[in-house]
């Protein structure tokens, strides 16, 4: 009776201690996207959008962004905690200069409809990640290689631009980043699973981090090609 008690206990705290690591990545995700949001929000309030946009400014941006994100996506766990807090934040800042031109782009309206159906579509999507039985493990070799085919269109449509190419270039978008939506917090789940209860307070933060990392990414990602999509512009 005892053991039968001490499983159950140990069980339930395994539980407890998933659904922390979940409700990390989201709350860190959220902040994200809050401080993306805050910083491209204050730049085209400050009219400061002009200077990112001129000369080489955004392209310099741009591979700064770039850079961080692979730098903080491969040696998140050789970093402190606080680097890898200050290395998320800081990339969500720099992602928010990048975004500030979308108001420039777009009209506001738009760009709130776009945001909220992303919202709609990603929770909706992550969700069943969560609860479906079905195994998504065997989509990563897929999804990457869409995502190569994805950049590589993009760059041909910068030079060659045909504005039904474009139209099928951004739901093929939507429709990937949809899907790794859904692989990315399966696999953050089953990371959960195994490691909840090997990992010291720095890790697990770190961890968290990481996870709210590739959501966000999947996020900002359907948000842009859904507001390519639907947005109509300035």
């Amino acid at each position: 009776m005892s053991d039968y008690f001490n499983s159950t206990y140990s069980n339930e705290g395994m539980a407890r201690k998933e659904q922390t690591i979940l409700r990390n990545v989201y709350l860190w995700m959220t902040i994200g996207l809050l401080i993306t949001a805050g910083v491209a929000f204050a730049v085209i309030q400050g009219g400061f959008y002009r200077y990112i946009l001129s000369g080489i400014t955004y392209f310099i941006l741009m591979i700064a962004e770039f850079g961080l994100v692979i730098y903080l996506s491969r040696n998140i766990m050789r970093l402190s905690t606080g680097q890898a807090v200050a290395a998320f934040t800081g990339y969500s800042a720099l992602n928010g200069l990048t975004l500030s031109v979308i108001f420039y782009a777009y009209t506001r309206s738009d760009i709130f409809s776009a945001f909220i159906a992303a919202g709609v579509t990603f929770g909706v999507v992550s969700f069943w990640a969560t609860v479906t039985k079905r195994d998504m493990s065997g989509w990563g070799h897929y999804l990457f290689m869409g995502l190569i085919g994805l950049i590589v269109a993009g760059f041909i449509n910068m030079f060659f631009y045909n504005s039904l190419f474009g139209s099928i270039y951004s739901f093929v978008g939507v429709l990937l980043f949809t899907a790794l939506a859904a692989y990315d917090t399966q696999m953050i789940k089953r990371m959960s699973d195994q490691m909840s209860s090997q990992v010291d307070e720095s890790s697990y933060i770190k961890l968290s981090i990481l996870g709210a990392l590739k959501l966000y990414l999947d996020f900002i990602n359907m948000f842009l090609f859904i507001l390519r999509i639907f947005g109509r512009r300035n």
